[in-house]
């Protein structure tokens, strides 16, 4: 059975969780898992896909807390999805580079130089023209909380083969 999280909020401040949470003013609500704010999204029907494949969607039920940098459709198309989906536990891999442990803000992620993942392998942070790069990632949205952590968008699939490969230097 899915997490959920009521919570109050008294007005409608403007931000993007007020934004994304449709009810406001003084209302009850119910704050989504990561699994369940994805589904809804409509953006993320690669991803979702994805995690099926590997039985992954289940751990994004659970309590967390998680960070999940989640590529959106769009970011699927710059890689090869059929290479990548071929074998299912480089599959694994793949999505699991994309999962923390914790619930880390943009704030946090971007004050660090490597994120430890579920894979066994790190994220590399860096600034590029004054924005953060995640891997090869740009962000697309951030801080979308949910139940059970926070979600990330992204515009890029994060490979663990390169991992550590990208940095400011190069």
């Amino acid at each position: 059975m899915p997490l959920a999280k009521t919570v109050a909020v008294d007005k409608d401040d403007g931000s993007a969780f007020s934004r994304d949470i449709r009810r406001v003013n003084k209302e009850e609500i119910t704050v989504k898992t990561i699994l369940e704010t994805l589904t809804e999204n409509g953006s993320f029907k690669t991803l979702l896909s994805t995690l099926n494949m590997v039985g992954l969607s289940e751990t994004l039920k659970e309590p967390g807390p998680f960070t999940l940098f989640a590529p959106n459709d769009a970011a699927f198309q710059r890689v090869d999805l059929e290479e990548i989906t071929r074998d299912k536990e480089n599959l694994s891999s793949v999505l699991r580079y994309h999962l923390v442990t914790g619930k880390m803000m943009a704030s946090e992620v971007n004050g660090n130089e490597s994120i430890y993942t579920e894979c066994g392998k790190s994220l590399t942070v860096h600034l590029e023209e004054g924005l953060p790069v995640i891997d090869n990632g740009k962000y697309v949205k951030t801080d979308i909380e949910c139940s059970n952590g926070v979600i990330h968008v992204i515009d890029n699939v994060f490979l663990p083969q390169f991992s550590g490969w990208y940095c400011a230097c190069c």
